[in-house]
């Protein structure tokens, strides 16, 4: 198994309980046949640049462990999750 990071943000207009839905439904998809080691929400932060005219986002960083499959599907998810602005997946084996 590999060690990845995982930072995506989230509208920020999402109420709380719509924030954590988000958050364990990824979490969910790792915990199928991997580990999450970390979750740390940074909370609302000014985005460096407008992104579908909003300038605020919710920041979520997870560390996790599981194989190239979970990252596959976990990348499939959060380009077809609405709330999600934008992501990134980091493997830090590397």
């Amino acid at each position: 198994m590999n060690k990845y990071e995982a930072l995506y943000i989230l509208d920020a207009e999402l109420d709380d309980e719509a924030k954590a839905a988000e958050v364990s439904k990824f979490k969910g998809i790792i915990e199928t046949s991997g580990e999450v080691t970390s979750i740390d929400e940074w909370g609302v932060r000014k985005l460096a640049y407008p992104i579908n005219k909003k300038n605020e986002g919710y920041y979520v960083l997870m560390n996790f462990k599981s194989k190239p499959d979970v990252v596959d599907e976990l990348t499939r998810v959060f380009g077809i999750t609405e709330n999600v602005m934008r992501y990134l997946i980091i493997n830090e084996d590397e």
